[in-house]
């Protein structure tokens, strides 16, 4: 089940601002939520609690379920490469993923919300699923008629990264972008250790 309550809570708890937003407010508590939060020590944490707090932290970055983290996982495994960087390769590639990436959203949380609203679309149809998986040479953008709203009229780079990820080409004056190849581990950028997910999940 996906984490539905208050965002800025899961960045305390995973030690790590994981949004833009939290940012601001992970530093004024940098601690965890909670009454006994200011008493705890993250450096008593066990092994196994460390690698747990890993994967969750990938789970909270991308907003996923355990069940699809799962999944995610299989794939991984069965692709020839380093499995804790297909892990990662596998996650960026989501449509949520991307939009965010390409500045069109300003979380990763409004990026699956314009999806599931049915204002993105690939190559032209209409897509509703953040989890679908993009290939390159595919073209995202933001449905015609959808352009004229609010948060697509604000968007022409207002909520981009610092930097537009080197694996997309990005036109914010069209609302639409085309993934030009695979991301490569070195590319994405994320606070999460995926060897210890990996170890987590090889346990």
């Amino acid at each position: 089940m996906r984490y539905t309550g208050p965002k800025v809570r899961l960045s305390r708890r995973a030690g790590v601002p994981l949004t833009r937003k939290a940012v601001r407010y992970f530093e004024q508590r940098p601690y965890p939520p909670g009454e006994h939060g200011r008493k705890t020590n993250r450096r008593q944490t066990g092994d196994y609690g460390l690698r747990l707090m890993e994967k969750q932290k990938l789970r909270w970055y991308y907003d996923v379920s355990e069940r699809q983290m799962r999944r995610y996982w299989d794939m991984a495994l069965r692709s020839p490469g380093r499995s804790g960087a297909e892990l990662l390769v596998l996650l960026e590639s989501r449509l949520a993923s991307l939009v965010l990436r390409a500045g069109l959203a300003p979380s990763i949380y409004a990026a699956r919300q314009y999806i599931s609203h049915g204002h993105i679309t690939v190559d032209g149809r209409k897509v509703d699923i953040p989890s679908y998986l993009v290939k390159p040479g595919q073209v995202i953008a933001v449905r015609e008629r959808s352009r004229r709203m609010q948060p697509f009229v604000a968007a022409e780079g207002v909520y981009a990264d610092e930097r537009i990820a080197s694996y997309l080409d990005v036109s914010h004056a069209d609302l639409r972008f085309t993934v030009v190849s695979r991301p490569l581990r070195e590319q994405i950028a994320v606070p999460v250790d995926e060897q210890m997910v990996v170890e987590f999940y090889s346990r």
